[in-house]
């Protein structure tokens, strides 16, 4: 019997996908479970509607990634951060929650601190490049400065 997966299955498939599994499987466990409609004319239709609807989505997601990372190259982000004493230390570390909302207030572009990577923390004032993976293998370079408060 052909049934279309309304969520995934280990072992059968994601949701969405067309697949062929025995009958009892799919009246006595798919079916009643609603893990799974059957594939007949109307069902299958919807799942290519959806198919093509989320295949936009991807497909604008990319490009909004893409612009972000064109709009980063130009951009510098200050943040102000307190003095911990000599020798230029900071008193803490600058996070990449600050570092977003730094990018945000400064110059308009959202970018999520979990989307943001630091090789190492940043205690101590000066200049520093932190990358930004925006999905889709497109990466981007905030250039951050960091001045006393």
């Amino acid at each position: 019997m052909k049934v279309i997966l309304q969520q995934d299955i280990k072992g059968q498939g994601k949701q969405g996908q067309l697949v062929d599994v025995s009958d009892g499987y799919a009246r006595n466990y798919l079916l009643p479970r609603k893990l799974a409609v059957t594939a007949n004319m109307e069902n299958v239709s919807v799942m290519k509607q959806q198919e093509k609807a989320r295949l936009r989505k991807l497909e604008a997601d990319k490009a909004a990634a893409k612009k972000i990372a064109t709009e980063l190259e130009g951009v510098q982000v200050t943040v102000k951060a307190r003095s911990g004493g000599t020798g230029g230390k900071l008193f803490g570390a600058v996070t990449t929650k600050e570092i977003s909302d730094a990018l945000l207030d400064q110059h308009g572009i959202e970018i999520g601190k979990n989307k943001m990577t630091q090789e190492e923390h940043i205690k101590s004032f000066g200049a520093y490049e932190i990358k930004c993976k925006l999905g889709f293998e497109i990466t981007g370079t905030i250039h951050l400065l960091v001045i006393e408060a």
